[in-house]
């Protein structure tokens, strides 16, 4: 059986998923379908957070608080590990400094 996936998920995102030994917590099938959701709602956020920074909050700083604030609501649909990692790679697209 070979493993046709093409998209290479960083290690910072496999260590939201990586116990203290080092392994996955969950299944690698279901870490891909997390990647993705997360990755593709950092990319969204980008054109928000830009909109923030230029008309309502200047602190970047503030801005990457406030959405992760809200990402780690219940009802947002992320673990707020997640909500942590994807709120750095929001940060990384934006050229930011992380939290």
């Amino acid at each position: 059986m070979s493993d046709d996936y093409q998209i290479d998920i960083p290690p910072s995102f496999f260590a939201v998923y990586t116990d203290a030994r080092k392994r996955l917590t969950e299944p690698i099938g279901v870490v891909r379908e997390r990647y993705e959701v997360c990755e593709d709602l950092a990319n969204h956020l980008v054109q928000h957070a830009q909109l923030l920074h230029h008309v309502e909050v200047p602190s970047e700083s503030e801005i990457l608080q406030r959405i992760q604030a809200g990402l780690e609501t219940p009802d947002a649909g992320v673990a707020p590990a997640e909500a942590q990692w994807i709120v750095r790679r929001l940060a990384e697209l934006l050229g930011w400094n992380p939290l």
